[in-house]
């Protein structure tokens, strides 16, 4: 019976649809092949890792692996793929070409770019893994952090989607930034400038915006927000210092917020957990909360305790 009912009904309802993609809006448009693809640029990451981490990741199609054999081919197809891509995105880009030449002229020279790129970027990799293993007690190899650590893998997309940003490529650096999102929990906006050895623990929770600025040997723990005072402007904030500058040498404790584009934490500071900053630091200042008041309800009794000297300051860390 049911299955009657929607067989007589399905036709209705799907021309309904069809004429709701008549309205003219953004979400109606119907060209699917004038869209950059996400599984595509998905595929492209994959791709870039293997040419990052070559002894890390491969092919599952190969039987035996060796990476001088397969970059070659590699390459290439990473190059056809990603120029595909950013022949799309630059349409969106008026600055970029008006002309179609032009515009498959603009993507074939940004691929290239972007390409010439990876061995500084690696460089800069490199130095987040050292900073990982010497930054985790628990951490037993570069190795294990490269196979298994959600903050290198988001760093990894990042450096990688920053140079695509840092190119003005649209769109795909975003869409690299929130796939790496998804998958670890970490929101790194492209376009946040991070120095080497830059170490993320944990991880989950952790907002990084768009206009940050993090200088060298910086170390942030889960829940970290580095964030705009305030957007209720909206897009007349576009192309303003919003969020924070993070100088050198500075370690940011979980939960901690920190905001607005004139923020600046000073090198060697020390940022306590659960921390809320809208104020710049001096360098070489230690932030923390007063030990909190606990209370418990116990039977309906409400009874007040302290667990900690009131007079220490505390950092919460995992």
């Amino acid at each position: 019976m049911s299955n009657n009912l929607i067989a007589d009904n399905i036709a209705d309802v799907t021309a309904q649809i069809l004429a709701d993609y008549g309205c003219g809006r953004n979400i109606d448009k119907l060209d699917v092949f004038n869209e950059p693809d996400r599984h595509v640029v998905e595929d492209v990451i994959g791709k870039l890792f293997r040419v990052v981490y070559p002894g890390f990741y491969k092919d599952e199609r190969y039987r035996m692996y060796s990476v001088t054999n397969s970059i070659v081919a590699l390459m290439e197809d990473i190059a056809y793929l990603l120029n595909k891509q950013i022949t799309i995105a630059v349409k969106f880009n008026p600055c970029k070409a008006h002309k179609e030449a032009d515009v498959e002229a603009c993507a074939a020279m940004l691929t290239l770019d972007f390409l010439r790129q990876i061995p500084k970027i690696r460089s800069f990799i490199a130095d987040d893994v050292t900073a990982s293993l010497n930054g985790d007690p628990a951490a037993f190899s570069e190795d294990e952090i490269i196979c298994s650590y959600p903050g290198i893998y988001a760093i990894t997309v990042h450096r990688l989607a920053h140079e695509l940003y840092r190119l003005d490529v649209p769109i795909i650096p975003r869409i690299m930034s929130e796939y790496a999102h998804s998958r670890t929990g970490i929101d790194i906006h492209p376009g946040a400038e991070i120095g080497r050895h830059f170490f993320i623990d944990h991880g989950t929770g952790i907002v990084i915006g768009e206009t940050t600025n993090i200088g060298d040997n910086v170390k942030i723990y889960q829940g970290v927000t580095l964030g705009a005072l305030s957007t209720k402007e909206g897009r007349l904030l576009k192309n303003v210092k919003r969020h924070p500058t993070i100088e050198d040498n500075v370690t940011i404790y979980s939960g901690a917020s920190i905001l607005g584009g004139k923020t600046v934490i000073g090198n060697g500071s020390v940022i306590g957990g659960n921390v809320f900053l809208t104020k710049s630091v001096a360098p070489g200042t230690r932030i923390s909360v007063k030990n909190q008041e606990l209370h418990y309800d116990l039977s309906n009794q409400t009874v007040e305790a302290n667990d900690f000297d009131e007079n220490n300051a505390w950092f919460y860390v995992i």
